[in-house]
């Protein structure tokens, strides 16, 4: 199985500052306006500008592994440079790529066997490194750099490890890295830019008329509140002119051909033979409300000299879908390649016209047709839930995966893909919230054709499955031999106390040999080779300093409590080096959540994480305050429950509550925090669950709400499992609003969010009305709006000055805070 794991000691989230804040009024604490980016203390500063990488990306041969060197975070003038919004696409325009704002900046190659470590040669100065695509047989290494123009393509020969530029042509990046490796390993399809292409009319400031939308009724469907949308025809031009792509083959040595015409291209996929190319489309009309990849799609199969060979299916635009999180527009979709055949197309049709409240014993059908595609489709398997996924093996082996979402089942199936007719073998079943019961994940091999299909003893009666290996005890990363006829699993190896390993790749088809992360408390994640055939212990392949020195010594403790009906709760307990509770009594403490829903309380109260996990000191979460002397309470669970046919949200305040006053009676308990001087805070959901948090309790002294919503009357279509509109739980929508409730906010609420915010529903009104609504009715609040920002903060100057915000903040209302004699 081959998984890339970024090495990051924290979050590698893009973040941005604000340039402007608000006066919060009505207190004798208020905290003045300052103008410009502000810097937090150097503690603080010092997480953000820590070492970070390197990223490691190993080779398909498993000889040869990546190890791709990150620089400081982007500055606000590199997050700032132009950016369209087009149909849920944020685009560079002067690259004609995808928005991206982290490159790599250098590399070098990692022998496996030796551990020997080789440098890069040919990089330009400053690069800036994208996307990075191994050949199948690893004697190259394909990867995009962003320059001032475009994307170019290059290439590594990693016998010598030197790097060249392949081509002078730029490449369409827009909707994916823009290159691919087909035929073994001595070409490349690539997306390329048209050579004519003309350019776009300027856009005019006098209007041509109003922009108009309308519906003429029918069935009801109900869309999610989507960013980015198009707004005028122009618009769609854009979008058009953006996406023009013609594509083209280029060898190892530089020769390219190009095939066919320039096209609106989102996708394009060779066959694994190399000898056609699934190709998708756009086709107008465009919608005003919906994402590119619900608008009408043209998907044809082209040879590889740009010939059309057959019209694959024409998409409408998908308008109106069927109510619920289960529900698929009728029709095919989702067409891919067999991994394991040279040229066999897959595709679903949902049934029952794509509608999850239909009483249907099918509701998704599995199809295949091989080349040269004159016999009639083929239906593997029926599906009772919905199709979530397959692992192709071989003409008698191949996964297929299905959910339902409401009921958070998932159930896992053997099928023989060359008898469409036998009857399909149930290997899985269980709620998938249900992470003790987690067989794990097949271990992928790369097969002739270049491609990754399901790794099998080499009597091919058994596969391979690796997990996170959740218990009682905490997560246990394992890897297990599943024999497909007895269906039992055999235990090869399982991760030890006192560290957290997980394995990266099986390097045999006996499973005994593979390559590990390894990590603990004190030792950022190395990784090691694993030999159970020998005595020998692991062998450390990379030994990586401990980014952040000055935070050896936090304590970390995994803690479990109950909250008031009995379900079990866990949480992750950060004490400050040199800290000790029963010498220095109880501290100012942060807490930092995340509410999940749940069908059952046994599930809900599974422990999560690991209690061996490297001390990543973060400063998307709460661990940075750390440095300040803060004691951290991270994750602490949050769930909602929801048994049988309850819907979790229908007591979601009443559960809320619960959860929190069960963390800080616990943490009061250890005598690691005074209940007078505890934050809550949190992003996005975590950001609502704290505003709920502060409107209907008084367990907190403030709060920290970051990119969150507050008003779910502006969300009336759903949002996070919620998938009953607003007309239907009108009840549900208007009490989880905080917004309704801004009057009885008497603790102090610190709102952040990204003035480009691109997260559904989280749009930067919903903090702008929340913060009026509180300082109108003479709250303690605050408002910090950072520019060029989206859901997840970029910049260093953003992320310093969130630090400097939170700190503040802090230190303001909670550290030296008194106890309040006012609260009930």
């Amino acid at each position: 199985m081959l998984r890339f794991k970024p090495l990051f000691f924290f979050a590698t989230l893009s973040l941005v500052a604000a340039s402007s804040s608000q006066v919060v009024a009505g207190t004798a604490t208020a905290i003045t306006t300052e103008s410009g980016y502000q810097l937090p203390p150097p503690e603080l500063q010092a997480v953000v500008d820590a070492p970070r990488g390197p990223v490691f990306r190993l080779g398909p041969q498993r000889k040869t592994a990546l190890l791709l060197t990150l620089p400081g975070l982007p500055s606000i003038a590199d997050v700032s440079q132009p950016e369209l919004k087009l149909a849920g696409l944020r685009i560079n325009p002067r690259t004609r790529a995808a928005s991206n704002f982290d490159f790599g900046n250098g590399m070098s190659l990692l022998d496996v066997t030796s551990g020997k470590l080789r440098d890069v040669t040919g990089l330009p100065a400053k690069v800036k490194i994208a996307e990075t695509v191994w050949s199948p047989d690893e004697r190259w290494l394909a990867f995009s750099i962003w320059v001032d123009n475009g994307v170019e393509l290059w290439l590594m020969d990693v016998k010598t490890a030197a790097v060249r530029r392949l081509m002078a042509d730029k490449l369409n990046a827009v909707t994916g890295p823009g290159f691919s490796w087909i035929e073994g390993s001595d070409k490349l399809l690539v997306r390329l830019l048209p050579l004519r292409q003309k350019e776009l009319p300027t856009a005019s400031f006098v209007p041509t008329g109003p922009n108009t939308q309308e519906s003429k009724g029918g069935k009801a469907s109900q869309n999610r509140t989507y960013p980015d949308m198009l707004k005028t025809p122009r618009d769609g031009d854009v979008l058009d002119w953006q996406l023009q792509t013609q594509l083209g083959f280029v060898s190892v040595r530089g020769e390219l051909h190009r095939i066919g015409n320039a096209m609106t291209l989102t996708k394009s996929l060779a066959s694994p033979d190399g000898k056609l190319i699934l190709t998708t489309q756009l086709r107008r009309p465009y919608s005003t409300m919906l994402p590119m990849d619900r608008f009408g799609q043209l998907i044809e199969l082209w040879d590889n000299q740009g010939k059309k060979v057959k019209t694959v299916a024409e998409r409408p635009m998908r308008e109106r879908l069927p109510t619920g999180m289960d529900a698929v527009q009728a029709g095919p979709r989702d067409f891919g390649w067999r991994n394991d055949k040279p040229a066999t197309l897959y595709w679903l049709e949902a049934q029952a016209g794509g509608d999850p409240e239909v009483n249907s014993k099918v509701h998704d059908a599995l199809f295949q047709q091989a080349a040269p595609f004159d016999s009639p489709a083929q239906k593997i398997m029926d599906m009772g839930w919905r199709f979530a996924s397959v692992q192709w093996g071989s003409d008698n082996l191949a996964l297929v995966t299905e959910n339902w979402v409401k009921t958070k089942d998932t159930r896992t199936w053997r099928v023989q893909p060359v008898l469409p007719d036998s009857k399909p073998e149930l290997l899985f079943s269980r709620k998938y919230e249900d992470q003790y019961a987690n067989p794990g994940v097949p271990v992928m091999a790369q097969n002739a054709l270049g491609r990754l299909v399901l790794r099998t003893t080499p009597d091919g009666k058994a596969i391979f499955l690796t997990g996170t290996g959740a218990s009682a005890e905490g997560d246990r990363p394992f890897l297990d031999k599943f024999d497909l006829a007895s269906k039992q699993a055999t235990r090869l190896w399982r991760s030890q106390a006192p560290y957290y390993e997980e394995v990266m790749a099986v390097l045999n088809d006996k499973g005994s040999s593979f390559v590990t992360s390894r990590e603990s408390n004190e030792e950022r994640p190395n990784f090691y080779l694993h030999d159970l055939s020998s005595n020998a212990g692991p062998r450390a392949l990379t030994q990586f300093p401990h980014p952040m020195p000055q935070f050896k010594g936090v304590k970390r403790q995994q803690i479990r409590y109950e909250r008031e009906d009995g379900v079990e709760l866990t949480a992750t307990l950060y004490l400050p080096p040199g800290y000790d509770p029963k010498r220095d009594g109880p501290r100012p403490m942060i807490m930092w959540a995340y509410p999940r829903e749940f069908k059952t309380a046994e599930a809900a109260s599974q422990v999560i994480g690991s209690p061996h996990k490297f001390n990543r000191i973060s400063y998307t979460g709460p661990h940075a305050m750390l440095a300040r002397g803060y004691t951290v309470l991270d994750g602490p669970t949050m769930p909602i429950i929801g048994e049988g046919k309850k819907e979790p949200n229908d007591t979601y305040l009443e559960q809320l509550k619960m959860d929190a006053e069960a963390a800080v009676d616990e943490v009061v308990r250890l005598g690691v925090a005074d209940r007078n001087r505890i934050a809550i805070g949190g992003h996005s959901y975590g950001a609502f669950m704290t505003a709920n948090l502060l409107a209907h309790t008084r367990l907190f002294r403030a709060g920290i709400a970051r990119s969150g919503a507050y008003n779910r009357s502006l969300t009336p279509f759903g949002f996070q499992s919620e998938d009953r509109n607003y007309w239907k739980a009108n009840k549900v929508y208007q009490d989880m609003s905080p917004f309704n409730f801004a009057n009885q906010f008497k603790d102090p609420i610190l709102f952040i969010h990204g003035e480009q915010d691109n997260n559904p529903g989280t749009f930067p009104m919903q903090s702008e009305r929340m913060y009026q609504a509180i300082q109108g009715l003479g709250g303690v609040t605050r408002l910090s709006m950072l520019p060029n920002e989206s859901h997840s903060y970029r910049a260093r100057e953003s992320i310093l000055h969130m630090l400097w915000e939170q700190d503040r903040w802090l230190e303001t209302y909670v550290k030296n805070a008194k106890p309040d004699t006012s609260k009930d």
